[in-house]
């Protein structure tokens, strides 16, 4: 058992467990209990609304809380939810979905259809903040016939069914939610997922107890405690010591050391998050030369195996290749030669370097702030001088909302459902909130597809989109993420190709 100086040696998390009252850990998970060294705060319970909603970080922990309509299995097929069945009438006009019987909220209450019509009526509500209102209105008039949904489909929207097990997608409780509001929500959050919140310390941790009655049933650990620990460091710590009994997302070559050792083991699986450079159409981004030589610049394999100790796959595309869009023939490759020469005609070299700012994140990812450092170095032997600047996720999701973004910026781009919409569409389409790259071309191209009701055509379109931003440098995609998970022994713990961390797929070892 670790003691009561142990725990307050660690700092605000240790101390905010011993000042809620709860007992102290164990150093190998035992009987009922598991504790988990998450990457992130958790800044709002609400799924659906603000920006919180749309960091693919924090759905693991939405979705031990809460149920999606839709769920996915850990090879990202998707599976019955809340809803057991869903589909289109033959021209598209309606859609139709059962809801499950026999789900039950935490507070004891049936999921009812009801709360399906109310949750997408509210999501598709542009004046209750969910960022993706522009998907859920796009079907409204909902009737309902004993557990069976229907409604009219006001715009076509190819990949609605596919968001129904993405962010936001979350059934949420209508009656509790009409009872205590918002800020009542925020104090005592009630899903219908596998776990209740039991106790909440802000950037402290979370404690989850069992929801017995959950449909699925029961979860193995009867009590979870999501520690919040951003950074690497010290969720290596917390591993290694036994404060935690799972941890994720440390450099690889903790992961290599810590699964060696006694006691602990490791998995690693690539997953849907690809590591990529935004970049803004500010100046000097407008000159294609610029962007071209700093894409040209970049040797991916070696930032993978040099600093992520060969764990990764080199992408050229905003598509990984579980991706529907997935296209192996569009390729920029590396080549500082060209990148030297793009920059000479546009007046640059290394005695006169083309000068910008480029912001990362240090921690959130394995090596996120060193492949960075990396890059900077490979831009500046061809003629570009980066200054770095360190920002927490946070940040750059308010910049990026804010179209504020600097000329370059390092971000983790999850995409658990891999239609290109999801990736490339949000991510290049200028008049979405998650793009910067404002020009009249990608809108042009991009903005038929929304709507494209031949998927095969659609998914063609796409790898066009993402040809033309290769070619033009738009963006710069770096790599594929492999997560690793390491734990300790005594649990099996099955990893998720969308990334998601999930205490519901842990169990005690036979």
């Amino acid at each position: 058992m670790l003691s009561r100086r142990d725990l307050m040696k660690h700092g605000a998390a240790g101390a905010a467990i011993l000042a809620a009252g709860l007992k102290p850990l164990s150093v190998s998970a035992q009987g009922d209990e598991l504790t988990i060294a998450y990457n992130v705060n958790l800044p709002s319970f609400d799924p659906t609304v603000g920006l919180s909603a749309v960091n693919p970080t924090i759905q693991g922990i939405y979705q031990s809380i809460f149920d999606m309509y839709i769920g996915q299995k850990p090879d990202l097929s998707f599976e019955p939810g809340i809803l057991t069945e869903w589909g289109w009438n033959d021209d598209k006009t309606k859609v139709s979905m059962t809801v499950r019987e026999g789900a039950t909220w935490h507070d004891g209450s049936p999921v009812t259809p009801e709360d399906i019509v109310w949750s997408l009526e509210r999501a598709g509500n542009p004046e209750t903040g969910n960022p993706i209102q522009f998907v859920w209105s796009k079907i409204g008039n909902f009737a309902i016939d004993g557990n069976v949904v229907t409604a009219d489909v006001k715009e076509f929207e190819p990949t609605l069914f596919k968001w129904m097990a993405f962010l936001t997608g979350y059934v949420m409780p209508k009656a509790y939610y009409e009872k205590v509001g918002p800020e009542g929500f925020e104090k005592a959050p009630v899903g219908c997922g596998p776990y209740k919140v039991e106790q909440f310390e802000r950037n402290a941790f979370l404690k989850l107890s069992a929801h017995e009655d959950y449909w699925g049933g029961a979860p193995a650990y009867k009590s979870v405690i999501i520690k919040f620990v951003p950074d690497a460091t010290s969720r290596v710590a917390e591993v290694e010591a036994g404060k935690s009994q799972v941890a994720f997302d440390m450099s690889y070559e903790e992961f290599d050391r810590l699964k060696a050792k006694s006691g602990l083991n490791g998995v690693t699986t690539p997953i849907s998050d690809i590591a990529m450079i935004f970049i803004n159409d500010v100046e000097p981004m407008t000159d294609k030369n610029v962007r071209q030589a700093a894409a040209f610049a970049i040797n991916k394999q070696l930032l993978i195996d040099r600093l992520l100790s060969g764990y990764g796959v080199a992408i050229d595309t905003l598509q990984a290749p579980e991706y529907a869009a997935f296209d192996p023939d569009t390729v920029v490759g590396y080549d500082p030669d060209k990148a030297v020469a793009l920059l000479k005609a546009s007046g640059f070299s290394t005695e006169n370097p083309v000068k910008f700012k480029i912001q990362t994140t240090r921690g959130f990812k394995p090596k996120d702030y060193e492949m960075i450092q990396a890059i900077v170095g490979m831009w500046r032997k061809v003629g570009i001088e980066a200054e770095i600047e360190v920002y927490e996720i946070a940040k750059h999701f308010e910049l990026r909302a804010a179209d504020q973004l600097a000329p370059a910026a390092f971000y983790n781009w999850g995409n658990s459902i891999g239609d290109p919409a999801t990736s490339t569409g949000f991510a290049m389409f200028g008049p979405s909130p998650h793009s910067v790259w404002d020009g009249q071309e990608m809108i042009d191209m991009i903005g038929p597809l929304w709507g494209e009701p031949d998927d095969e055509k659609r998914i063609a379109g796409y790898r066009a989109v993402d040809k033309k931003i290769a070619e033009d440098a738009l963006a710069i995609p770096l790599l594929q993420y492999v997560q690793p998970i390491v734990y300790a022994d005594g649990i099996d713990v099955t990893p998720n190709v969308s990334g998601a961390v999930l205490p519901y797929r842990m169990k005690p070892s036979a």
